[in-house]
């Protein structure tokens, strides 16, 4: 398997260069951009019985951090790649991998923004958006991810059984890694967006890799999410039903109506309980459906 020539047949255009780490650690808390958090909802999921915590993951241009959560009996474990939302790797990124571990996986959620700079301290979402995001090459990002699953082969991680999550921006770079790696055998996309822009550092949007998953991919929507319009979703609904890739077409979507943006953050106002948790639920089926 040749991760590196994969990915090129899809992204033909997206070098990137090798800058160094400005990040080097993570932080406690949430980002700035979202305070004050809704304390009264925010879930926090205990570390007994886990191995959690930062680690370095060995990638280009440096150390990456990243957040590892895994049991601690057992010898190998499936690994879910767990991708931030555009506020970085906080608190509730992290809560999201120790719930995985408890359900017996190794979770990693690497600090994906790390060589652009730290979500966590800017105030407004919109200089995130500008001074950070709209930086990141999806082929660092793509990269970044394989050093992540190299990481977990070495650290008992059972690599033949992958799967990847993401949170918004995380949704969207879920669809486009499954499409990347070979090794994926599932997927779950919550919220994140199908079509955009196309340019240098983002050269493919999911609705352009609909027809090219190795794993399926579930994907998980609000039908009043204000920056998803319900028509891509029916775009990207029918692309995979029209895809001849059996992974592909194996793919569903799932909408919550009258449902918006961000219902699974359960720290922000748009926390929808019953909804997040139906989404969970269809999360942990998806995975042991397709052995993750």
């Amino acid at each position: 398997m040749n991760l590196t020539n994969d990915f090129d047949s899809l992204f033909p255009a997206m070098p990137f260069n090798r800058r160094q780490f400005i990040v080097s650690s993570l932080g406690a808390g949430f980002a700035l951009a979202v305070q004050p958090i809704a304390a009264q909802t925010a879930i926090t999921t205990d570390s007994a019985g886990l191995l959690a915590g930062e680690i370095k993951i060995p990638a280009a241009g440096g150390d990456m951090p990243a957040y590892r959560a895994q049991p601690t009996t057992g010898a190998t474990y499936p690994v879910i790649l767990v991708v931030q939302e555009i506020f970085g790797v906080h608190d509730y990124i992290k809560d999201i991998c120790r719930r995985l571990a408890k359900l017996g996986y190794l979770a990693i959620a690497p600090e994906l923004y790390a060589r652009q700079g730290d979500p966590r301290q800017y105030t407004e979402i919109q200089a995130i958006l500008s001074q950070i995001v709209a930086k990141v090459p999806d082929a660092q990002v793509m990269a970044d991810l394989d050093a992540c699953v190299a990481w977990a082969k070495e650290h008992g991680g059972n690599t033949d059984r992958l799967g990847v999550t993401g949170f918004c921006w995380g949704g969207r770079i879920t669809w486009l890694y499954s499409a990347h790696n070979p090794k994926v055998k599932a997927g779950v996309a919550w919220y994140g967006r199908l079509v955009g822009q196309n340019n240098e550092l983002t050269p493919r949007q999911p609705l352009d890799l609909a027809g090219k998953l190795h794993g399926p991919v579930l994907g998980l929507y609000g039908g009043a999410d204000q920056g998803i319009p319900l028509e891509t979703v029916k775009e990207m609904r029918q692309a995979l039903v029209m895809a001849a890739n059996r992974a592909s077409k194996s793919s569903t979507i799932h909408v919550y109506d009258n449902t918006p943006h961000a219902f699974h953050a359960d720290y922000r106002p748009s926390y929808r309980p019953a909804e997040a948790e139906d989404g969970w639920r269809r999360l942990q089926q998806w995975f042991k459906q397709h052995g993750v």
